[in-house]
Order: C-alpha cells, then structure tokens, then sequence
C-alpha cells in the first residue's frame, strides 16, 4: 500500500456522535470476528484501548486499515493507524474523500416495559464511578420509568427513589450527621428501605443495614449481636421502623455512639434539600457485617469501586441484559439481594421484583408464582429455599404454575446440595422448569458478593469423588469403585473476570488441582479489610490473597467446596465436614429438615473433644428418640466410619441460625459448652482409644505424603542445575545448528525420564512429510517448552517474544539455538516480524508458536493472535494443533517450587488453509484453537 503524508490531505470537521458511532461500528465487528465469544465487545467505547480492549493486535489493524478505507472512501496512514491508542485516535486521523454526514437529531424511541428493555436505553455508561451516578443517570434518562414492584406497595420508579432519598439526605443534614458517619437502618422490604440506604449515600454517610430478630425466641442474643455490630460501626443514627423505636432505644445504652433511634417518617426533612455530597469511587459505600460471633463483630469495607467492579463481573458473567427479569424475596441486608438484585439492577436495567421474605418462609410458593406472573427471568436464593420449594409444597398449590421462563436460577449464600438441587429440578420439571436453569455459584462479603460462577446455560456440574481420599490424604479423586457410594460435591464455577482463585496449604503455599486446601482470591471486588477491626483484617490475607475460610479444592479449572474451616471436624487425624452428615441426619423420619447441627466441642467435665449432634424434633415418644438416635448413629458409621459421641434430640427452634438460614454451628457450640442444652456426658476412653488405634496410620500417611512431595521438589530442582550447566556449556561450544539442539533435546529428555514425568505423547505425525510445518501450542508455564523441546523432532525453531532478549545470557543462547523473535507490543514492528517468518517457512523452516503470546496462573485459553495463521496461509504450510496439558500445575506462573503431576502433549490433525484472505486466517485460527480447547479440559477465557 502506498504511503500517504497526513500533510497532504486535509483534516476532516470535528467528528459528531453520528460519524464516532459508525467507526465505532466497525472496529466493534472487527473485535467480535477475532472473539467471537466476547459479549463485553459490544459495550466498549470510543476511548477504549484498541489493543488491551478490543484485542486488535498488530495484523487485525491491517485489516481494520483496509475496512475503514472501503467504509470512508479514503485513505489513512498506515504508521498513524498503527500508533493509534484508542478508537477516537482513528476518528482523528481519518482522512474521507466525502464531508462527515450531519449528524440527525435523536428520534424519541418507544417506552419500555418488562422484556422489551434494552441495554442501550437501560444500562448506564461505563463512567459511572458510585452508587449515585447510576441513579442520577436513571432519573434523568427514564425517570418515570419502573426500577422495582415491591411487595404491597406497587412500583417505584426511578425519579421517585431519587427524590426520596434526596429528602432523607436533607432530614440526616438537619440532625447533624457529617460526611463518613454510619448510619444503621434496621428495615423492612420497601420504599422506606431504598429512600434511607441510598439517602445516607447522598448525604455522605455510611449506611450499615441490620437484621430484624429471626425468631422471638431468640430476641436476647439477636439484641446482642446487634449492640456489637452498632459499637464497632459507631453508629451516629438508627433508623428502624416506628413500632420497632421503643425496643430497640434499648441498645443506646450499650452503643456509646448511638444519639437517636429514628424512623424514616422522621428523616423527612423541613428544608431545601442540601447539595448532594458527591462520593469518590474509593470512598467506602456501605459496611457489610458477615453473620459471625457476637464478640468479634466483622463489618467489610466495600467501596464503590468494589461494588462496580463486582457488578459488572457478574454481568459479564451471567450475561444478564435490561430484558431480564429479576425476581428476589431475599432480605435487603443480606448481600445476595441488596447487591445481586437492587444493585445489579441499576447497573444492567433489568426489571426487578421484591417480594416480602417473610411471606416466602411462610408461603413458599409465593415466590415460584412471582417468576410466573412476571415472567421472571433470573432469581437467587440459599439451598434451603430450593429444598422448601422441593419438598414442602403442596401440590395444590402448583396448579398452572409455569418456570419456563426462568432461565437462571441462582443457588449461592450456603453450601450447595447435589440432592437438592436433583429434587428440585426433578419435581419441577413438569412445570416447566429447565435443569439446567440450576446455577450454583459462590461468593462472600469480602468480595462483594459473587466470586464464582459457571458458564450459563450449561446446567450444574457434579463432582463424584471417593470420601476415604478426600479424609484421610485431602485429594479429590474420582471415585474407581462403582460399588462405593460416592461423595457429591457441586461446582461452583470459575472465578468472575478480572478474579483469580487458588488453594493454598496452611503455610500459604498453593496446592495443584485436586487437592483438598483453603480457597483464596484476589480481584478488584475484593475488600481492603474489616472495618475497626485490625487483628480480623491482618488474619484475612495471606500475601495479597484474601482468605475466604471455606476449603475446597479446583478441578479443571472450577471451584468445589468441602465446608467451613471453621467448622471442620478432626477425628482420629482424618478431617470431615459436618454438611453430609447434617443433610443425612435432615432426612430421617422424625428430624426436623435443616434444623440438625453436627460440631466438635470440648467437655468442661472430662477435658476432652466430644463430637456432638443436635437435631430438632417434635416426638416425644421414648421408642421414636430411640429409634431416630439409632437411625442417626448408624449414618455416622457409614459416612464418617465412627459413630459420634453425643445425639441430642431437642425442641424446635433450638439449633440457631443466621438471618439468611444458615446454620450457626459455633454459636450451638458455645450454647452446649455453657451447659445450655443438656446431654448425658459420655466416658472420654472411648475417644482416646480410637484416637490411639486409628489415629497414627493416618497422620504418618499425611506426613509422608507431604514429605515426598518436598523431596521431589527439591530433586526436580537438582536434576534441573546438574544438567543445565552441561547443556549451555554445550550449545555455546559445538559448531553447527543441529548438534546444538539436539544437546538441548537429549537433556531434556533425560531430565523428564530422571523426575518421573515422562510425559505421554499422542498422535504426533510424521514431520518429514509435513515439513515445512506450522505448530500451535497452547501456553500455560515456562516449562512449555523444556516439554516440547523433549518430544519435537531437534528441527523445530520456537517463536520467542522480543522481550527475552533483555537478558543477554538467555538471548545468547537461544539465538544459538536459532530461536526467531517477535515484537509483541510495536504494532509496526510486529508485522515486520512477522514477514520475517514468512519468509523463514518459505525457506523450508518449521516454527514452533505459542499464539496466545503469554500465560497467566489461573487456568483458561487465552485469545489467540493470527500471526502464526498468516505465515503458514502464505506459505501453503500445515497447521499442526498441539494440546500441551498438566504444565500449569507443574510450575505454575508466579510459583518456583514445582508439583508432580502427569504431563500430556497431543497433536491434531494437520489443517491446511485454502486463502490468505481474512476471514480463511480467522477460520484456521478459529478450527485450531477449538481443537487445542477440546483436549485441555479448561475454561475459554475469552467468554
């Protein structure tokens, strides 16, 4: 193509809305051929980057050159297109052989409702920084329109939740709070809650919703628990119902902070609303208490900027749009409903309908009829809802009922039941209900709210794994033997974009797939800690990790988890959870559902752990205790292999629980520690003797096994120095190209064979009469190509980023060994590399590329660069896929000490390109990357 100067043609007018949409347009197709997959394609703007954002690396700008040149009827730069940063740097530099087109004034588009919204009229820019700007925007741009139906109170729209919270900013300026106070609100589902939460936003405070008492019986330790959280916070101002007020003044005396107890009728403000105060995205938008113990209260710090960044994550993630509809009876101080739905909905547009809570805990069918009427798209709930809905409904009371509609439903907030969620599916489905609409998903406070989800539309994923591995040596095998019954365990997903997860061993070091540690994260949705709480916030991260206190292990790239850390149960040096046992105890005639806690506690009177159940029932016939004591015993020999020391048959409304339903194991603990709930003590012989018998075994075999781990460690490490030293000396000294690589070839071989990983090679061709041939490799670690090296033919040159040869010793010796290099970031220069190559095949060369151009810790197929596509297309040259599968766990980026896992490298059938012209180079990329992500059992990271 011919140069043209940017002197010599003259600069367009400034370009207008319309001419900015239309090259937008393009360079939007253009991202979505090369990712297909990519749904954040169609929200990038004008200022995003060409290259970090829409993905054009330096041969996809050559295309987009020629598109904006058939779309302009001009020319363009090719230098300045090059060194354009962001769309608008092209907007500037297009030179049109016609004038732009006046822009013609917006036409008044039709008022949405229900389905027929519309990202473009209802989601808000992505400069949105807070909370406020998205209800400003949504005010301004559709201010009569719905944002929630609630629950006996019709729809509140969008201007009319502004105005008030606007009012209640006005009433808290009157009593006197400044910016950063905490304001405590103790509220119902309703407009109330909506005009006090995000008016204490506008007036500058920090709002920190309460629980109302989940049940009477339980109104003294709900009181204290709620004095803790209101100490720690210092809260200025309650703000609670008016019947509530005289109750709750009660809590003044024990919150030194606390000046009034208010309802919202008395925020209502007698003046001229102030001026908003206008929040930064890192000022803190509201504290989350999580459901701990009432000494050691934990309010997360979450942001502004952690909420978006969360928001926007499970958007991308859940491919949620402004037609959804979002059904929620959860409580708005639970994070699931107040972030998951009110949030989400000003951030996506999608319709949102509340319902009381209280009206699904005593009518669960109210909530599946409200997905019906509504044709509610998406809804979230805890397991427990969906076990309610599974078996206590009367069928009555589903007549006509349709969930075709529903097409996410969430399962999150507590562990995840594979029997529940097969009940639930199973006795829905002849109303319609689709099993795959089931989405268990993860998340806690510290990270805002979600951190997991699985891919949507896929339907859950059920691992089957053997429960004597998992207890006694913490790997997560598949369980061999059919005859065996199984433990279940449900995935939660993968970690939201832009989050990573790992698991760690106790000494913080990070464990391979399969292995059973403590799950921890890091993201930008992640808190910076607890709120007054330092010691709290110092036992959270471990490094810049974020500890959840959950255990779990990852498998093919998806989280699984065991149970609470916390609630682990260590017996005779094996480690279970209380969930299966507590779930199988739940469904034993007589035992109350979900209202059985299974922990560890110490007995004051022998000085001994006791492992105790608590299990809520209505008999009162010595013969049906008998039997269900019986019933109970027997299940924990067939699930744990030991029968537990203490059953305790107890009243309803005994085992305590969170606002949300979960159990609160340590909270029953210290009830059963203080002598509240009585129990026959039992003999502590018993547990010393099984602790003897069966005990040892099992702590040597753990020893062993992380001792051998650490040994073979530390001899991958020798094997590695014993024969680099020989094989550099080598390639610096022998003469010719070949011997030189085949030194290189013949070490690495042998190191493999020295450390037990010999890796298995599958369906590798005939090179000799491919040659010349084009391989395309997944990247995943450095030792990617120490493994290709050992089993490639010596007559292969790697495809090395320009960047290594920053390190003269390393760039000696691969320029010894002939290895070509490419400029990853000079758009420019990229493509000089790459004609460089071109040429290299057309000698008769066979190349080696890693097209994803760099690798990442967390597992995933990065997107693909063409340049490897080009050069065999212009060089009529095969394709060869080549799945490299196990080096991620082997050493892992960011991570020197290197694990033992079988390694794989499994070549596809060669592919030929039949053109050169762009869209033959997509369909070859396209054809090899799929068959290298069918084989490497990971997630697709450009999804």
């Amino acid at each position: 193509m011919n140069e043209i100067r940017e002197s010599t043609i003259p600069r367009p007018p400034e370009a207008g809305p319309a001419n900015a949409q239309r090259l937008l347009g393009i360079v939007r197709g253009l991202a979505a051929e090369l990712r297909p997959n990519a749904r954040e394609v169609s929200s990038l703007g004008i200022d995003h980057s060409l290259e970090r954002d829409f993905g054009l690396d330096s041969l996809a700008r050559a295309e987009l050159l020629t598109r904006i040149e058939r779309e302009y009827a001009g020319r363009l730069d090719e230098k300045a297109l090059m060194a354009a940063e962001t769309p608008r740097d092209l907007l500037r530099l297009a030179k049109c052989g016609v004038p732009f087109a006046p822009t013609k004034p917006a036409q008044p588009s039709a008022v949405l409702h229900g389905t027929e919204r519309t990202a473009a009229s209802y989601r808000p820019p992505d400069n949105a920084a807070t909370l406020m700007d998205l209800i400003d925007w949504h005010a301004t741009s559709h201010g009569d329109q719905v944002y929630a139906t609630l629950p006996d109170s019709g729809d509140l729209d969008y201007a009319s939740m502004r105005a008030g919270a606007l009012a209640v900013a006005a009433g808290l300026a009157e009593q006197g709070l400044r910016a950063g106070d905490r304001v405590a609100l103790m509220l119902p589902t309703g407009r109330d809650f909506f005009y006090v939460f995000f008016g204490a936003l506008y007036a500058g405070c920090v709002p920190v919703p309460l629980y109302p008492p989940a049940r009477l019986s339980q109104i003294g330790d709900h009181m204290r628990r709620s004095a803790g959280i209101l100490a720690n916070a210092e809260a200025a101002i309650m703000v609670t119902a008016q019947q509530a007020k005289p109750l709750l003044r009660l809590l003044r005396a024990q919150c030194a902070s606390l000046r009034q107890i208010l309802s919202p009728a008395d925020l209502g403000g007698t003046g001229a609303p102030p001026a908003p105060i206008r929040a930064g995205r890192e000022d803190i938008a509201f504290l989350q208490y999580t459901s701990g113990s009432t000494g050691n209260p934990k309010g997360v710090v979450l942001t502004h900027a952690n909420l978006l960044a969360n928001l926007r994550a499970m958007e991308r993630a859940a491919r949620v749009t402004a037609a959804d509809v979002f059904v929620s009876w959860l409580p708005l101080y639970h994070d699931m409903g107040l972030i998951g739905a009110c949030m989400g909905s000003l951030l996506v547009g999608f319709r949102l309908v509340l319902l009381s809570p209280i009206d699904f805990l005593t009518r669960p069918a109210s909530w599946l009829w409200a997905i019906y009427r509504h044709r509610g798209t998406v809804s979230a709930a805890p397991n427990f809802a969906y076990e309610l809905c599974a078996g206590k409904i009367d069928e009555r009371d589903l007549a006509g009922l349709d969930l075709s509609a529903w097409r996410l439903a969430y399962n999150g907030a507590e562990p995840v039941s594979a029997e529940t969620i097969e009940r639930f599916a199973s006795r829905f489905a002849r109303y319609g209900f689709d099993p795959i609409a089931m989405t268990p998903v993860y998340g806690l406070a510290e990270c805002s709210v979600g951190l997991a989800f699985p891919p949507p539309g896929r339907g859950p994923h059920i691992d089957e794994i053997d429960r004597d591995s998992l207890s006694r040596q913490g790997v997560a095998r598949p369980l061999a033997d059919p005859a065996r019954k199984a433990l279940k365990l449900v995935s939660s997903g993968l970690p939201l974009p832009g989050h990573q997860i790992r698991i760690a061993d106790p000494a913080g070091r990070e464990l391979p797939e399969r292995a059973l540690g403590h799950v921890e994260f890091l993201g930008p949705s992640a808190t910076t800690g607890y709120f007054h709480n330092s010691d709290a916030t110092a036992g959270l991260f471990d490094g810049p990790w974020l500890k959840t206190g959950d255990m779990g292990y990852i498998a093919a790239g998806e989280l699984y988890l065991t149970g609470r850390l916390k609630d682990i149960i260590i017996r005779a040096g094996q480690h279970w959870f209380p969930q299966e046992l507590e779930e199988a105890i739940s469904q034993v005639d007589g035992v109350r559902k979900g209202s059985v806690a299974v922990f560890p506690a110490s007995d004051a009177r022998s000085g001994t752990e006791r492992l105790v159940v608590l299990a809520e029932t209505r008999e009162e016939n010595d013969e049906a205790r008998g039997r269900i004591r019986a019933e109970i015993s027997h299940l924990a020999v067939d699930l744990m292999g030991m029968p537990v020391d203490e059953i305790l048959l107890v009243p309803p409304r005994t085992v305590l629980k969170t606002s949300s339903g979960k159990l609160r194991r340590a909270a029953c603990r210290e009830l059963y520690e203080r002598g509240e709930i009585q129990g026959p003590p039992r003999a502590p012989w018993q547990q010393l003797l099984r602790f003897a018998v069966s005990g040892a075994s099992v702590r040597a075999s753990r020893l062993l096994h992380l001792a051998l781990s650490r040994i073979w460690g530390a001899w991958a490490w020798a094997v590695f120095a014993l024969l680099a030293m020989p094989a550099c000396v080598l390639i610096v000294l022998l003469p010719g190209l070949a011997p030189r690589r085949q030194v290189a070839r013949a070490c690495a071989r042998l190191g493999f064979a020295l450390t037990g990983l010999s890796p298995k090679v599958e369906g590798m061709p005939d090179f000799g009469q491919l040659a010349p041939a084009i391989i395309v490799a997944n990247h995943a670690s450095y030792s990617d190509v120490i493994l290709l090296t050992a089993v490639l033919p010596p007559t292969f040159t790697f495809v090395a980023k320009q960047e290594l040869l920053r390190n003269p010793p390393l760039a000696f010796l691969l320029g010894r060994l002939g290895c070509a290099f490419v400029e990853r970031f000079d758009p420019a220069r990229g493509v000089e590399d790459t004609s460089a190559l071109e040429k290299r095949v057309a000698a008769g060369e066979s190349l080696v590329f890693f097209p994803e151009g760099t690798f990442r810790r967390e597992p995933g197929l990065l997107p693909f660069r063409l340049g490897a596509f080009l050069c065999a297309a212009r060089a009529r040259a095969p394709v060869v896929p080549v799945t490299v599968i196990g080096t991620r766990s082997l050493l892992r980026d960011e991570r020197w000490w290197p694990s033992r896992t079988p390694l794989a490298v499994v070549a596809g059938e060669a592919v030929y390109a039949s053109g050169d012209d762009w869209h033959t180079l997509l369909r070859l990329r396209d054809a090899t990357r799929d068959e290298i992500r069918a084989r490497l059992q990971e997630p697709d990271a450009t999804e």
